[in-house]
């Protein structure tokens, strides 16, 4: 591989190819992808100017070929950035791309689908749609599925329509890997407008419907437990929902995030009924640790009668309900302060299931 350029160099090489990628080249496909540039198998970085200096939507996939060739992971980084800029916010570009993916290999395929997730015309309509579209098509295989439909999630928001046909496809049985990839993408979409709106109610009703009612556990636990990054203040309904989960899902695993969601509601009284509730017949040790722990998140120290009948319940928990009762008393309130000061975090070795 050639000599790393300066800086400087580098930075000015960068720019003239911004503005080269702009104009209009007004050759004949065929005579661009004769003009193309052969590259030697051990691709140099050299080679990556004049790639940029020339490259278009129509010429870049016979141009790309031997760059991915050179199994350079900053190579591959590099054309996703490269393709992002060129399709822009041009729908149509956008759509030329998202053909490319139906049968693109695997390395191609990344490169696609990630520079069209990053691109501002992801979220025209048109793009959006088809996108979804083919991320439904039954004539992929579901791993490719997945990967077209995690171009979605860079989404601002979804359209109720959306909504409803990924909610519906990520609970079908038949669904697999794209149904928990359309799951993850509901949940990273409700992230987004949550930021930007606080409207988390219509995707967690969707997650929860998915976590209630799709036959896949996979499946289950990703719709259960991505709102936890969001954090949403749970309204009545969704309360009640997740009161559902904790007597009716099968994995712990799920009942724990169930836990986890609750925790953050606009009726923290309500939820300790239901936590203290789900405590006695639940045979988990981790399930009753995320009851317990997270009725303190809920409630702060007016959790403690609640833990200290948890605490009588399970003997196991008489030290930690102990060391809650002992920080609470010092005058930290805050869960964030008084998680961490706890001496120990993970007294029931249940950490790696949170």
């Amino acid at each position: 591989m050639g000599a790393p350029r300066p800086e400087q160099e580098a930075s000015t090489e960068r720019e003239a190819a911004r503005h080269g990628a702009g104009q209009e080249v007004s050759a004949e496909s065929g005579d661009a992808l004769a003009a193309a540039p052969r590259y030697d198998p051990t691709t140099c970085w050299s080679d990556l100017a004049r790639f940029d200096e020339g490259v278009r939507v129509d010429t870049f996939r016979e141009w790309a070929a031997p760059l991915l060739a050179s199994r350079d992971p900053l190579v591959r980084m590099y054309l996703k950035e490269r393709l992002t800029e060129l399709i822009g916010g041009d729908a149509g570009r956008a759509l030329e791309v998202l053909s490319w993916t139906k049968e693109a290999g695997p390395k191609e395929f990344k490169v696609f689908a990630m520079a069209l997730k990053d691109s501002e015309a992801v979220h025209r309509p048109e793009v959006a749609r088809g996108i979804l579209d083919l991320g439904l098509d039954t004539a992929l295989e579901p791993e490719r599925r997945a990967g077209v439909l995690s171009a979605l999630d860079t989404q601002r928001r979804l359209s109720a329509e959306t909504l409803t046909r990924l909610t519906d496809f990520a609970k079908d049985p038949a669904s697999g890997e794209a149904g928990w990839a359309a799951a993850r993408t509901l949940a990273r979409v409700m992230r987004n407008d949550h930021a930007r709106a606080a409207d988390a109610a219509p995707y967690l009703d969707g997650l929860l419907t998915i976590g209630q009612e799709s036959l896949d556990e996979h499946v289950r636990y990703m719709a259960l437990s991505t709102p936890m990054e969001t954090a949403p203040v749970l309204d009545a309904r969704a309360v009640g929902r997740y009161a559902q989960v904790l007597t009716t899902e099968g994995s712990p695993d799920g009942r724990g995030a169930a836990a986890h969601n609750l925790a953050l509601s606009e009726d923290p009284r309500r939820v300790l009924e239901t936590f203290e509730r789900a405590f006695g017949p639940e045979q988990d040790v981790c399930v009753r640790w995320a009851l317990f722990r997270f009725s303190a998140r809920a409630a702060g120290r007016d959790a403690l009668p609640v833990m200290a009948r948890m605490a009588l319940t399970d003997p196991r928990f008489q030290t930690t309900y102990q060391d809650f009762e002992r920080i609470y008393a010092s005058g930290v309130m805050d869960f964030e302060r008084v998680w961490l000061s706890l001496p120990d975090q993970d007294p029931y070795g249940c950490l790696h299931r949170d």
